[in-house]
């Protein structure tokens, strides 16, 4: 075929897409008819990892995975607001990471509210004033998030989903990169870049900011004054900065795990990770006898972490990550072991992988 006749077969493969589509639409109108009647969430993360497996297999590479995945999160977050809309809440302002990765699990159709901080979005989620939060857990350069951790030792939200959000930070101004003299940006982000700005703006004062969208807003500013910011691209892009250097975080691979807290239960989906926290009893060895039942029933610990109660002072919760779903065996009577054994033991919540 000729170049015309190519377009209309693309013209052509458009409509039927369309077709397909809108008739998509009419059976999510129908879900979500049955969902409110039923009192069913609108958001199945364990729906959405079965259907993302589906979806690589019928690929079978032929689109790039993250193009196809991209297609898809946009219709899927059609499909919320067709069923009744959802709002997100998630650590603002607009254009943080937190953001980001709000818009990577929900998409562009949901309503995405900022909020100023961690309390804010615990309580907004806990009286129903938006559906979910987005809560950053932890940084693969940096480790915990521990200002988020404290928060979930005295909820009754659950972790039901989660999403690893690719950091890649950028250099932003309105100013020539030879006249920088102040980089501003928050302390984490100031951290994961600490060698790229040692190499390269040894002589810049670094000024921390609440957070990346603040540093942005300072580079627009204070830009006569040679004022710079370190953030993500989508922040540049919202306050109209320019994009100087991409990528300038010292681990290409630098990534953040977020959490999706709710007051749903997520069901298996096959592929599970499961949080919870602890304490163990004050005896020699106490920490070992708690890990050496997960050992016991075979079960895979992704990482282990640890909080001051913040009750008694040099008592410590343990956070811990394992593989499998609380419902399901082997975790199930493994976790029924650390309940009698444990002072203090909570499910954090089931979630998938994917």
């Amino acid at each position: 075929m000729n170049l015309d006749e190519l377009r209309q077969e693309i013209d052509r493969i458009d409509a039927q897409l369309i077709e397909l589509l809108k008739q998509r639409a009419a059976c999510v109108h129908q879900v979500g008819d049955t969902k409110r009647a039923s009192g069913a969430p609108i958001f199945v993360p364990e729906r959405e990892s079965a259907l993302i497996e589906k979806l690589l297999k019928l690929n079978a590479g032929a689109l790039p995975e993250k193009s196809l995945l991209s297609i898809w999160r946009q219709i899927v977050s059609c499909s919320f607001l067709l069923e009744g809309n959802m709002r997100i809440g998630y650590l603002g302002p607009e254009g943080t990471w937190s953001h980001q990765a709000a818009l990577s699990r929900f998409g562009d159709s949901v309503e995405l509210i900022p909020y100023s901080s961690f309390a804010h979005i615990f309580d907004a989620v806990g009286r129903g004033e938006v559906n979910y939060g987005v809560i950053p857990l932890e940084n693969s350069t940096h480790g915990t998030v521990v200002q988020a951790m404290d928060f979930f030792a005295h909820t009754h939200l659950r972790i039901c989903a989660q999403v690893h959000q690719s950091v890649q930070h950028c250099l932003m101004a309105n100013i020539p990169a030879t006249g920088i003299r102040t980089i501003y940006s928050h302390p984490q982000v100031l951290g994961q870049c600490s060698q790229w700005l040692q190499q390269n703006y040894p002589h810049a004062e670094q000024i921390p900011t609440a957070s990346s969208t603040a540093a942005a807003r300072m580079a627009v500013e204070k830009a006569a004054e040679g004022a710079a910011a370190l953030g993500s691209p989508l922040a540049a892009r919202l306050h109209g900065l320019n994009v100087l250097v991409e990528q300038v975080q010292d681990i290409a691979t630098n990534t953040t795990r977020f959490v999706v807290i709710g007051t749903q239960n997520t069901k298996p989906s096959g592929q599970d990770r499961t949080t919870i926290c602890f304490t163990v009893p004050h005896k020699p060895g106490g920490l070992v006898d708690v890990l050496e039942h997960f050992r016991n029933h075979g079960i895979n610990i992704f990482c282990l972490d640890s909080r001051p109660t913040r009750d008694t002072a040099w008592e410590y919760l343990f956070y811990i990550d394992v593989n499998g779903h609380e419902t399901e065996e082997p975790l199930r009577s493994c976790l029924a072991e650390l309940k009698a054994e444990c002072p203090v033991f909570k499910v954090l919540g089931s979630y998938p992988e994917k």
